[in-house]
């Protein structure tokens, strides 16, 4: 593993003017990194990775690189990209093993984060590395958020968010697991108890249902549902998996891991129109999963499956049209079927709080700076922008981290 990284790292052509940084959310340094580590100086390197990203560690795993850094590396005109990802997991990996961020609590910087999914996580890095005084108040008994609950641990192996937990702990961050902050703990309970600014990072966890007959039936379930804890589900033989995104793969190549014999992704429209990584694809391909394009469902039926109608792409006065085609009803025998059409948020937070104005998808509204309408609280991540990647969390979260700083210190003047 070690020399493969080696090899590919030395393909780095040091350009002065990296495309990959540029292409990448966040502006990964990554000619310098590479330079840091193959000089010896992987610590440094992980440093600066860390510093810039504090999640680069699951970002090398998740990312959809080929879209990003990968994507825009000189070397893929070629076909053979530098693979960044490789080298960033290596680096990160051995960092997160080695940082050691000593302490240096303000108790007079009290700041709740809501939610410890990417967004949460990286303000609180970002924070308790500037003297706050974090609380993370999380719903589910470990942190982590959809990194945890949501990706498979094929693809993110969860010991990575524990070790980013026990890097937070020794950086003087307290974490109160299985709490609902809303109903519960209100926003105005604290701002009671001394917290200077709010975060609220709660993401996406209510499944968008597609409103079809058939849908409360007991074999029928939804994605986010089901990657929480696939292992209490009974999918029989055969699964149908409605939908097109990383998620429907994410479900598609665990329950295939889980022991469904057969798993097919039902889509309306053809593969290249998938929104899932094309990477994510070709793994499903691999592991077995099976693809029936151009079929729309209509309903679900009991102890059968998923009554469809076929679909086709037309061209209409210049521009590409899907249209149902008639006469073309058919049913795809499933035993189970998940729906994976998205996700949105959960009211908990809003439906008790004063002052926090939310969109007409249930998303919070906020400024470029994750400012809300109501003083002294932010957010950021899904609960924002809607289901993003990973790196583009962090980078809303930093600049909200800014801003919460920049809010704090100005309305309360610096406590050091």
């Amino acid at each position: 593993m070690a020399q493969h990284i080696i090899e590919e790292a030395k393909r780095c052509l040091q350009c002065k003017n990296p495309k990959c940084s540029k292409g990448c959310p966040v502006n990964t340094p990554i000619n310098e990194v590479i330079k840091l580590f193959l000089d010896g100086k992987i610590s440094e390197a992980g440093e600066k990775l860390f510093l810039n990203n504090p999640l680069s560690s699951i970002c090398s795993l998740v990312c959809p690189h080929e879209k990003f850094c990968e994507g825009n590396c000189v070397l893929s005109n070629k076909g053979n990209p530098i693979h960044w990802s490789s080298i960033e997991y290596y680096i990160s990996d051995y960092y997160l093993n080695k940082m050691n961020i000593k302490p240096n609590i303000d108790p007079n910087k009290k700041i709740a984060i809501i939610g410890s999914g990417p967004a949460g996580i990286t303000i609180a890095f970002i924070l308790a590395s500037r003297g706050y005084d974090i609380t993370i108040f999380e719903l589910h008994d470990k942190i982590g958020g959809v990194l945890r609950y949501g990706i498979p641990a094929f693809r993110l192996p969860k010991d990575i968010l524990d070790r980013l937990e026990e890097q937070l702990i020794k950086m003087g961050v307290k974490i109160r697991p299985n709490i609902l902050v809303g109903p519960v703990i209100t926003i105005d309970d604290l701002f009671r108890d001394g917290y200077k600014a709010i975060f609220i990072g709660t993401g996406v966890w209510n499944p968008k249902p597609l409103r079809l007959k058939g849908e409360s039936l007991g074999h029928v379930h939804y994605a986010i549902d089901y990657l929480k804890n696939p292992d209490v589900y009974n999918l029989g033989k055969k699964l149908c998996v409605i939908g097109a995104g990383n998620v429907a793969i994410d479900v598609a190549r665990t329950a295939l891991r889980k022991g469904v014999n057969e798993v097919y992704i039902m889509y309306r429209r053809g593969e290249e129109d998938m929104p899932a990584s094309k990477r994510e694809i070709e793994y499903a391909r691999l592991d077995g999963v099976k693809f029936e394009f151009y079929k729309t469902p209509i309903e679900i039926i009991d102890n059968e499956g998923v009554k469809y109608l076929e679909t086709k792409k037309i061209e209409e006065n210049g521009e590409e049209k899907l249209i149902v085609l008639k006469n073309s009803e058919g049913i795809f025998k499933a035993d189970s079927i998940i729906i994976a059409t998205g996700q949105g948020p959960k009211a908990n937070i809003v439906s008790h709080t004063r002052g926090i104005e939310i969109n007409k998808f249930g998303l919070v509204i906020t400024d470029e700076c994750g400012r809300t309408t109501r003083e002294g609280i932010f957010a950021s991540g899904d609960v924002v922008t809607g289901a993003k990647t990973v790196v583009e969390a962090v980078k809303f979260s930093k600049k909200v981290a800014n801003a919460i700083d920049e809010y704090v210190t100005k309305k309360y003047g610096s406590t050091n």
